[in-house]
């Protein structure tokens, strides 16, 4: 079983993840690029079980983030975790998405994903 970890720049917050994720996607909404202060986020989701942490990370909005460094790691949900690649330690990671959505605020000089759903605005989830 592929193990998976990450966490923030200074390390006070780390987490594990164990096997395959079920969901690999892009988002370029207004809110992902805000909190991300990139012009898309990419992120994979593991079910719940699959998800270990350590340390305690601050939460604003269901967005979890490191209190120290301001990393952000993770969106914890009734029955998933929905993990920040770019917070993973593995650079780059064998994670390929799936999807992209919000792709109406996609920048103009950013090409589609080659043989990935679009989606204008949000995905089927």
């Amino acid at each position: 079983m592929v193990t998976r970890t990450g966490g923030c720049a200074c390390g006070k917050v780390r987490y594990t993840v164990k096997g395959e994720p079920f969901l690999v996607g892009v988002c370029h909404c207004t809110s992902c690029r805000k909190e991300s202060g990139s012009v898309l986020v990419a992120y994979a989701k593991w079910p719940l079980d699959a998800f270990e942490l350590a340390g305690t990370p601050r939460v604003h909005d269901g967005k979890s983030f490191c209190a120290e460094c301001g990393s952000r790691l993770f969106n914890l949900h009734d029955e998933d975790v929905e993990i920040r690649i770019g917070s993973l330690d593995e650079a780059p990671t064998s994670l390929t998405p799936m999807q992209e959505g919000w792709v109406k605020r996609r920048e103009p000089w950013l090409v589609p994903l080659a043989g990935v759903p679009q989606s204008s605005e949000d995905p089927p989830h």
